[in-house]
């Protein structure tokens, strides 16, 4: 690999890393399992970088090996499962505002989704991509996009429901 090239990699990851993490946060649930497989979909993509074409935008194909890397975590780790909280469940949890706690309570829900529909809610609303996007990007058709989008929100609605409006009052 060229010296340009490992130039452009490390432009690339100090200009789009937070961005990559936080998509790796929502798709896997916590900080540290998200800087795990971010790392990992670096190193995948670091070994194929000089391979790609100069002006190319690499941030969809970093985007895709998280999705793939997230997807493949679940299934490995569907037996082993460990529940991360930010704070002990006996210790209540005291916000300013109903947004934040609206927003964590989200979050919660979110990770108790299968990590296909995670992985397209999260594409779709979270980094804005369209169906046809997402699509591409899960490798699969855009109806399975919209199947797994209207599941996944309707399983957040129903999920959320008492939740929601409880954090919705208290703000």
């Amino acid at each position: 690999m060229a010296r340009r090239d490992d130039e452009s990699f490390v432009e690339f990851v100090a200009e789009r890393g937070t961005a990559l993490l936080r998509t790796a946060q929502l798709l896997c649930g916590g900080r540290t399992d998200a800087e795990d497989l971010l790392q990992t979909a670096l190193e995948k993509a670091y070994r194929h970088w000089g391979r790609m074409k100069p002006g190319s935008n690499p941030e969809p194909y970093v985007r895709k090996i998280l999705v793939n890397l997230s997807v493949s975590r679940a299934r490995r780790w569907r037996v082993l499962r460990e529940v991360q909280m930010a704070a002990p469940p006996e210790t209540p949890t005291a916000s300013e505002a109903g947004n934040v706690e609206l927003r964590g309570v989200l979050m919660e829900e979110l990770k108790k989704l299968g990590p296909r529909q995670r992985a397209v809610l999260v594409l779709r609303y979270w980094e804005d991509m369209s169906e046809a996007e997402t699509a591409a990007m899960l490798g699969c058709s855009v109806g399975t996009v919209k199947s797994q989008a209207a599941r996944g929100l309707a399983r957040l609605r129903e999920r959320m429901g008492t939740s929601a409006q409880a954090a919705a009052s208290r703000g």
